[in-house]
């Protein structure tokens, strides 16, 4: 019970850290380009409004029984401002202890010393897995844009990062080269199978501005995974000295 409460404080802590800093990382590079694109989305929603009232109008003259549930109202959001950055401060943070969890849990599987560089290595497995492969076939999208089926996307998304956390361990803990060809073969798999698309790509912001957040999210995610395993590689160390099987 001691250690896992010393596991808990250690990603309690790193979750703190890494989701403080990536917020502000956050304000100044992913976040203004969405309030860019948001603009482009308001401004395109009044046509498709007016097009939707057009069709309920000719449908009700066909007879056709529309109630007002039938529409849904608008999805909630926070406020821009300081509403805004404390929900994604709250949502940084919580993201950043679920990783840490997880990567304090791989530094226990393990069983090896531990510092802030050997925990930065693994942070830059953790931006592989979860962010640099599932980028390459799901790049970040900017509001507005048509994608595919959430469920779909989700599915894909997990099933590359898990395939990829495999694929890399098997590369750099197996000890044979059948076992580092596998790997290479799990994180290949997903990919070769294809991310589900949309029937057809649309989007209201300009090309140049996704490009900007298919970047700014990459650059994003590399530090954020980068400061979390440094920052879980120098607690672990100093919280489980004894960690080492």
């Amino acid at each position: 019970m001691d250690t896992f409460r010393r596991l808990f404080i250690v990603a309690a802590l790193a979750g703190l850290i890494s989701g403080g800093f990536i917020t502000v990382v956050h304000q100044v590079s992913t976040s203004r380009i969405i309030l860019a694109a948001e603009v482009f989305e308001n401004a395109a929603e009044p046509a498709a409004e007016s097009a939707t009232a057009g069709a309920a109008v000719s449908e009700a003259t066909e007879g056709h029984d529309h109630s007002a549930h039938d529409h849904g109202a608008a999805a909630w959001a926070p406020e821009d401002g300081a509403e805004r950055i404390l929900y994604t401060a709250m949502a940084d943070v919580l993201i950043g202890i679920a990783y840490a969890l997880l990567l304090v849990a791989a530094y226990r599987i393990w069983g090896g010393q531990m510092n802030w560089r050997s925990g930065l290595y693994w942070g830059f497995a953790g931006f592989v897995a979860i962010v640099l492969s599932p980028n390459l076939g799901l790049p970040p999208e900017v509001p507005g844009t048509e994608a595919a089926p959430l469920l779909d996307r989700q599915v894909w998304w997990a099933a590359t990062a898990i395939l990829t956390a495999g694929g890399l361990a098997l590369i750099f803990f197996g000890k044979r080269s059948l076992l580092a060809v596998l790997g290479l073969v799990l994180i290949i798999l997903p990919h070769a199978y294809g991310a589900p698309q949309p029937a057809e790509y649309a989007s209201v912001a300009p090309e140049a501005l996704e490009h900007r957040f298919i970047v700014a999210a990459t650059i994003t995610g590399l530090l954020f995974w980068a400061a979390l395993g440094a920052s879980t590689g120098y607690f672990y160390r100093r919280f489980l000295k004894d960690a080492a099987a």
